[in-house]
């Protein structure tokens, strides 16, 4: 009897299970699309990668969608940090907001790195979060203070550059992709990857000081909200 395709996937030369694992792979681990497409090569699957890259662009944002509604609900502390990154030979600044655990809550692609940038960054947390933060925790930039002041003057603000080390942090998993994928197309490319790529990291996160079983039972868990967001579990 022939198996139902879930209608994401209708019209789609390749099985459900392997776009499911090939997006999975991509923005899980620090792997560039012919890296992907060779590991699907070694399972005997030729697919070349720049299939492997459409298939990332069509159903990377949706599963993140779903994986963030599935996520519990972030900590009542903002960890926010910008950084430098070059896009086509242009610097422009990747602004990321953390919680108090680890979570990536949102990233924002700007060129610029003033008050007005701060601003949209705030305004886009409170439209995703839906609420704004007992405590906002940012490096000594006064952008941060001025933004702070006209969209949530009543939160609690801390400027100090050793209290934001969770935020600082939060970019390493991104200065790694960078290296391996040689550089960011556009500032629209690194929007939509870095999207993606937080959601889904943020699902196989493991939090630190856990032990092995906790660890085995939140991946138990992860792999089966992947499984209703794409409709296969990792693993051919």
């Amino acid at each position: 009897m022939k198996s139902t395709r879930p209608p994401r996937y209708a019209r789609h030369r390749f099985p459900a299970e392997v776009i499911s694992h090939a997006v999975w792979l991509y923005f899980r681990f620090p792997l560039s699309l012919r890296m992907v497409e060779e590991m699907l090569a070694a399972r005997g699957i030729q697919v070349s990668h720049e299939t492997v890259r459409k298939w990332a662009m069509k159903f990377g944002q949706s599963f993140a969608n779903q994986i963030r509604r599935r996520l519990p609900t972030p900590g009542d502390k903002w960890h926010l940090d910008e950084v430098a990154i070059s896009i086509a030979g242009q610097k422009h600044w990747l602004w990321r907001a953390v919680d108090q655990h680890g979570v990536v809550l949102d990233i924002l692609v700007q060129s610029r790195r003033n008050a007005k940038a701060a601003k949209r960054l705030l305004r886009k947390l409170l439209k995703k979060q839906g609420m704004a933060p007992r405590v906002m925790v940012t490096d000594k930039l006064a952008s941060y203070g001025a933004a702070k002041r006209e969209i949530m003057p009543g939160v609690e603000h801390r400027q100090h550059r050793g209290l934001n080390n969770r935020a600082e942090n939060s970019h390493q998993p991104t200065r790694r992709r960078k290296r391996i994928m040689k550089r960011f197309k556009s500032a629209g490319w690194a929007q939509r990857f870095l999207s993606v790529h937080d959601q889904i990291a943020n699902l196989f996160r493991r939090p630190a000081n856990t032990n092995a079983a906790d660890h085995r039972m939140a991946r138990a868990h992860a792999f089966r909200v992947w499984a209703e967001v794409s409709g296969f579990a990792p693993g051919l």
